[in-house]
């Protein structure tokens, strides 16, 4: 099975978050830079419509690394994120074949 572990984020705009939308660029720039000093990769990034207000892919080394992203994240305070491990159709085949 693959190294790299993938994720997905799904966030909503805190109260300072919505405060500070204008600077919603510069922050998602700051974002990618962070994963990329952890050994990761952004793959993609989504405004949503509906529950939340963004989903964003990630690539990264560890469960570690993302917990630090995410940690710093938070104390940013500007998104509430939901973080959900992910599994590409290779590994998820993978994983089937080994339940039988």
């Amino acid at each position: 099975m693959s190294e790299i572990q993938k994720y997905v984020s799904l966030m909503r705009l805190t109260q300072k978050g919505l405060a500070e939308l204008t600077d919603s660029a510069k922050r998602r720039k700051v974002s990618e830079d962070r994963v990329a000093a952890l050994g990761g990769r952004s793959i993609a990034f989504y405004a949503l419509l509906g529950t939340y207000d963004f989903m964003q892919v990630f690539e990264m080394p560890s469960n570690e690394a993302m917990m630090q992203y995410v940690l710093t994240a938070r104390r940013d305070g500007h998104v509430e994120p939901l973080i959900l491990p992910a599994f590409d159709t290779e590994t998820y085949g993978q994983i089937l074949n080994a339940v039988g």
